[in-house]
């Protein structure tokens, strides 16, 4: 079973770089999406893809935030968002229930462009710790998928030092995923490639993608009891300022 996480930057504008034709060469099980910008009415076709169950959790301002998550699957069943009253109204979560497993596709604020930001992103950061907490205290087989807007290591960042004081590479954001591994919650990414120096966004400006100035804030997190085979990040998708993120999962 393959789970793929992209943050589309605009599911419209994935669309016109070609998101449809990627979709069907990359070929995941279940597919998690953050900023997707759309709604119903300006999503088209692709708010209800052939071959998909879909569950979209759109922000309430348009143009703006919001998730989804697709699954090949026609017993699917979804739980729209995690309960904190500003993160619904962004549509900060979606997840999909499978058989097998639960999959969750979650975009976390950015702090990036001020003081405020980064409230809201702390705000945010604690009431998904004990929220992630509930998941693995549930026991079942759990993905959590999407942008994080944290690099957790000097390993996930192309320029450490100069970051450290930035948004995203904050001391005690970075500690807040150490919580998390020490919780129970596997960065399998890393788990499986401990020594890539690999990401998953590059910033439009200075050339940072040609020169792999990048973030790897993209993550894929899984309970104890999932067995994940593989992950890549597929840097030369091209269809937003990130890559896609994929899991091979070995599944009974």
């Amino acid at each position: 079973m393959r789970i793929t996480t992209l943050n589309v930057n605009g599911l419209r504008s994935a669309e016109r770089k070609g998101f449809s034709d990627w979709l069907a060469r990359a070929a995941p099980d279940v597919l998690c999406l953050q900023e997707v910008r759309a709604d119903e009415e300006s999503a088209g076709d692709l708010w209800r893809p052939a071959g998909w169950s879909v569950q979209w959790n759109p922000a309430e301002k348009k143009g703006y935030a919001g998730t989804a998550v697709w699954a090949r699957a026609p017993e699917a069943r979804f739980t729209v968002g995690n309960g904190h009253a500003r993160g619904e109204a962004e549509g900060r979560a979606v997840g999909v229930h499978l058989p097998q497993l639960d999959v969750w596709s979650v975009y976390m604020p950015s702090g990036s462009s001020g003081p405020d930001r980064q409230a809201w992103k702390e705000e945010y950061m604690a009431h998904v710790a004990p929220w992630l907490d509930g998941l693995l205290r549930s026991g079942r087989p759990t993905l959590v998928c999407g942008d994080i807007n944290i690099a957790h290591t000097k390993k996930d960042i192309k320029n450490a030092t100069s970051n450290a004081k930035n948004s995203g590479f904050l001391p005690h954001e970075r500690a807040w995923l150490d919580g998390l591994v020490a919780r129970g919650w596997r960065d399998v990414f890393r788990e499986l490639n401990p020594e890539s120096q690999a990401y998953s966004w590059w910033s439009n400006r200075g050339n940072a993608r040609a020169n792999d100035v990048g973030w790897r804030i993209d993550h894929i997190w899984a309970t104890p009891n999932v067995k994940v085979r593989a992950v890549s990040i597929e840097r030369t998708a091209g269809l937003s300022d990130h890559a896609p993120v994929h899991a091979d999962l070995e599944v009974g």
